[in-house]
């Protein structure tokens, strides 16, 4: 994923989560915040010290930018979004949290018709 596409400043964090929606289930949470008249959409990502060491918590950020890449196409393009990793990540390889990531996407409506 582009780094365009990332949200790094705490305000845009603080802004998605108290205006956005929310949808979790007990791996990921996801919170949107739509925004008009953007070409793509954004992603900021968040995975706490409860889910490991530095290497773990980056192989799931790993894991889930690997993911959103998978469904970059099909993402609905004017929404920034904040995904929260909770404890269960840190037992659940690639593929886990891909099926968890469009289970996530799915339910909040995030992708296209």
């Amino acid at each position: 994923m582009k780094k365009e596409y990332r949200i790094k400043k705490n305000e845009e964090f603080q802004k998605i989560l108290k205006h956005g929606h929310s949808f979790a289930n007990r791996q990921l949470v996801l919170y949107y915040y739509e925004k008009e008249q953007q070409s793509h959409f954004r992603v900021g990502l968040s995975v706490g010290k409860k889910i490991g060491n530095a290497v773990k918590r980056n192989e799931v950020k790993r894991f889930l930018r690997h993911a959103l890449i998978d469904f970059e196409d099909q993402i609905k393009p004017n929404y920034d979004l904040v995904i929260i990793a909770r404890k269960p990540t840190n037992q659940m390889g690639f593929y886990e949290i891909k099926k968890s990531l469009s289970h996530v996407l799915k339910r909040s409506n995030m992708f296209r018709q």
